[in-house]
């Protein structure tokens, strides 16, 4: 008996669990592909395996709904892959180690996959059910929506019959979301001079920040270890000597970072001073939250004399420059509403390599020519480095649709079934609508889902009750799409 097994809706956290057991992050998708083929052939229903593991499973309308318009629903296969620094979870081998806490769903020291995995066990739920009303199906789940949406990009569309299409990867319940930004993957090279350096060696850490969705919370403004180790290093360049020897943190380009690891080779006589202003930098930057980072660590540990390679001295000031003054999180709120973010980019992921240190952004904005500027200002960042670029996984931005016929259907059916009108709006998150809307322009979409929290961070939770009252909710809507 599983963790989730007597947990309601008994059918979707079976699957759910199921789901929890196979490794599924981006970019290593073939083992949940197949999962999803193998429930297909169990469940005798017909399937569509695509060359990059996207898979569509179909199933007949049932009794009253033989002739029905098929429904889509549409959630994607992988999970962003976030860990504790001190967990040994393998994520392409290991399945996760799934908690109850009261309403709450997690996984022990790493993210849970409620992003997206919840509205796969929706799907299959409905498509092994033999007592719910529902129009034919058509369930699409895409791979690697988490870094890039290729999946989304190779789907071919032209297999899909339904024109409504129920996207279930919104995070808070009651909010329905009818549109999306667009983005980019803006990876910066620079690359590394090596010289051999003595002194003592340190290693300056950030960690146990709140992190989050770059898309969902970057409003919110938490600490980013990146730019947090990038002011470090500048106060600590201006009144000491010392060389990188390398810097490494962060788990995903959407992902807010939540630590950062940098090594250097200082002074001897200065490594103590170094140390001390570390400190001072902590209570300072932690003040400066007022009380919104409660677990900011921030140390420098100091390793003994040695000799070794390090960043040359120009390197050294390169990424410092680089890392300090690159531009990082909300530039623009949208003017029409200006609560909603409109631009922001997130700097996601530093990593050292033997020639080059990269920094991996998530660039997002409803406007193309903010997503122009926000290029421009990060091409000079990095010319000014030294350094080269590298855009990948543009998405376009889902426009709101005023003549959508299912999103008064659902607006109208959540009033009567919880008493309230949902909120309607659109997300800075970055949604696969947009690039399904480009291949299929008939489609009419909705995104909604259960309550997520901590999403893209270990602290990921899925709400029990909210999950059920989502589940009742799918239900009903699909018995009005007759």
């Amino acid at each position: 008996m599983g963790i989730l097994s007597n947990i309601e809706p008994k059918e979707v956290f079976h699957y759910f669990e199921e789901l929890s057991m196979v490794p599924r992050s981006t970019f290593h998708t073939k083992k949940i592909s197949d999962f999803c083929v193998e429930f297909a052939k169990a469940h005798n229903l017909e399937y569509i395996q695509d060359e990059v593991n996207n898979v569509i499973i179909k199933k007949p309308g049932t009794a009253g709904y033989e002739n029905s318009d098929p429904v889509i629903i549409q959630g994607h296969l992988d999970m962003v892959a976030t860990k504790t620094t001190d967990s040994d979870h393998d994520f392409e081998n290991d399945p996760l180690d799934l908690f109850v806490d009261g309403d709450l769903i997690g996984a022990k020291n790493t993210t849970l996959g409620g992003d997206d995995g919840i509205a796969v066990a929706y799907a299959m739920a409905i498509l092994a059910s033999t007592d719910i009303p529902h129009p034919p199906i058509e369930a699409v789940f895409t791979i690697d929506e988490e870094i890039g949406m290729g999946g989304a990009h190779h789907l071919d569309t032209s297999v899909l019959k339904g024109k409504i299409c129920l996207n279930i990867d919104s995070e808070i319940e009651g909010v329905m979301t009818v549109g999306c930004a667009g983005g980019y993957i803006y990876d910066t090279f620079i690359p590394i001079e090596w010289s051999e350096e003595n002194g003592t060696k340190m290693t300056i850490s950030i960690s146990d920040l709140q992190g989050g969705h770059s898309g969902a919370e970057i409003q919110y403004q938490f600490g980013n270890a990146h730019k947090i180790m990038g002011r470090v290093l500048y106060a600590l360049a201006k009144d000491y000597d010392f060389n990188i020897v390398s810097t490494n943190g962060g788990n995903a380009a959407n992902v807010i970072a939540q630590y950062n690891t940098t090594e250097i080779i200082a002074d001897p006589a200065q490594a103590q001073a170094i140390a001390d202003a570390v400190t001072g930098l902590e209570q300072t930057i932690s003040a400066e939250f007022a009380g919104q980072e409660p677990t900011l660590s921030l140390n420098a540990v100091s390793e003994g004399e040695t000799a070794l390679k390090a960043f040359d001295a120009d390197t050294t000031a390169h990424v410092i420059g680089f890392l300090y003054g690159a531009i990082d999180g909300v530039q623009c709120y949208d003017r029409a509403f200006p609560t909603a973010v409109e631009s922001s980019l997130n700097t996601g992921i530093v990593e050292t390599t033997e020639d080059t240190v990269k920094i991996k952004f998530q660039v997002r904005s409803s406007v193309a020519t903010k997503l122009d500027d926000m290029r421009n200002k990060l091409d000079l960042a990095t010319d000014l480095a030294g350094a080269s670029r590298e855009i990948s996984g543009e998405y376009p931005a889902w426009s709101y649709n005023a003549d959508s016929v299912i999103r008064p259907k659902a607006i109208e059916l959540y009033k009567e079934m919880f008493g309230k009108e949902p909120t309607v709006e659109t997300t800075h998150g970055g949604l696969e609508c947009g690039i399904l809307f480009g291949k299929k322009n008939d489609l009419d979409i909705i995104s909604f889902g259960p309550e997520l929290t901590g999403v893209h961070t270990y602290n990921e939770r899925v709400h029990i009750e909210s999950t059920k009252r989502m589940w009742d909710y799918l239900k009903e809507l699909l018995k009005i799409c007759k």
